[in-house]
């Protein structure tokens, strides 16, 4: 949605590949985007096969400006030097570190603490 937003329309393969998806598998995504009225889905001839356009339609707008937008300024998103998206995997790997800090290194320091 904010992809579209952004660029006001888009053809399918765009995109899919502006927010790193695959077509086989993401197709879902759109299928239901569209059936919830957050984008408009127009086929165009071009040659022999037909070039699929998305755009957002009123009530996406208004659920970008009214839900996403504010959601994205309480909860940013964290850019790597490359400009990508920082993923949940690698937060809920900090996590994880932290958590493994918090137990003894070795086995004598439990037995220690048993013994203590």
């Amino acid at each position: 949605m904010l992809k579209l937003m952004e660029h006001n329309e888009l053809n399918q393969t765009t995109l899919l590949s502006f927010c790193g998806l695959n077509l086989k598998k993401h197709k879902s995504i759109l299928d239901e985007l569209e059936s919830n009225e957050f984008v408009s889905k127009t086929e165009l001839p071009y040659g022999k096969r037909r070039m699929v356009i998305y755009k957002p339609t009123r009530k996406g707008i208004e659920f970008c400006t009214n839900i996403l937008e504010p959601y994205e300024k309480v909860f940013p998103r964290r850019k790597t030097s490359g400009g990508e998206m920082i993923n949940n995997i690698h937060i809920n790997n900090i996590h994880q570190e932290d958590k493994s800090q918090e137990l003894p290194d070795t086995k004598s320091e439990i037995l220690t603490k048993k013994e203590g």
